[in-house]
């Protein structure tokens, strides 16, 4: 099969859909090296007919955390609800409602709710979670 052939192959198995995010499944908060994030995953190849792209919505507690790590795809942040810092290779950027914090690939990152919680919404340009290999830093591991 032609490389053209493969792409066309993967287009006709995407489709348009639509996803309500209070009727998926929590995810994470059981792993110590994530921290004490939750999600849900809203756009993810093996969950739905996509490819090329991740999404869901992350979500903290009071003073939650997810724990610096490094990743090779980019990411972005948007805020969604409550506040909190992202520190990004040591350098610390506030996030919130309506702000958009960009992550490149391979930068150190974390994240600390502030004291309301917060929810975000996060994206990765691939087209199945299990890609994004999570590499957390010495302190964490």
């Amino acid at each position: 099969m032609t490389v053209m052939q493969e792409t066309q192959a993967l287009q006709s198995l995407m489709q348009a859909f639509a996803v309500d995010a209070t009727s998926l499944d929590v995810e994470g908060g059981t792993d110590a090296d994530y921290g004490s994030v939750t999600w849900r995953t809203l756009v993810c190849g093996d969950k739905a007919p996509s490819n090329g792209l991740v999404a869901g919505i992350a979500e903290f507690g009071p003073g939650g955390t997810l724990n610096p790590h490094r990743h090779a795809p980019p990411e972005v942040y948007f805020g969604l609800e409550g506040d909190g810092i992202v520190t990004i290779d040591g350098a610390p950027h506030r996030i919130g409602p309506g702000i958009a914090v960009y992550l490149p690939g391979e930068a150190e990152h974390g994240v600390v709710a502030g004291p309301s919680g917060l929810r975000l919404f996060y994206t990765f340009p691939v087209s199945r979670f299990e890609e994004v290999d999570y590499r957390f830093s010495q302190a964490c591991a």
